[in-house]
């Protein structure tokens, strides 16, 4: 069952299937594949950057990193395409994040799980200190 929804382009209301832009938009982002990909299949052009494809065909740049990102254009034919990391901004070929970023990433994020483990087994102790408690009772103690 489909769903409405606004498209990512142009905002206007359409039926969302696939994508999650409207039918008119991704016929224009075709028409702009089609053109940089023409433009790449020239062999002086194959080594091109997006700089110069957005240039040469007037395609914005954001839709060049979105082919790229989607494999539409592939690196190992065209090695001067790249994009940049989303956390700090150096070309990459592939991903949303550099080496460099993604490891930096790994270790907070195993840094913050540790942190987490250490603070629930302080909380689990706290919570069985509090429930051993004893009781005496005075047997010779009147009632």
């Amino acid at each position: 069952m489909t769903e409405l929804a606004n498209c990512n382009s142009c905002g206007n209301v359409f039926a969302r299937g696939i994508r999650d832009i409207c039918p008119a938009c991704y016929k224009e982002e075709e028409i702009a594949f089609k053109k940089v990909y023409k433009y790449l299949s020239s062999k002086r052009k194959r080594e091109a950057t997006i700089d110069e494809i957005a240039r040469d065909t007037e395609v914005d740049k954001e839709l060049i990193m979105k082919f790229l990102k989607q494999n539409r254009l592939r690196n190992s034919n065209f090695p001067k395409l790249s994009y940049p990391c989303e956390m700090c901004g150096i070309a990459i070929v592939e991903g949303k994040l550099c080496v460099t970023c993604s490891v930096s990433l790994h270790k907070q994020l195993h840094q913050h799980e540790e942190e987490e483990k250490k603070r629930t087994e302080r909380i689990v102790q706290e919570e069985e200190e509090q429930q051993q408690v004893y009781y005496t009772i005075n047997k010779d103690e009147k009632r």
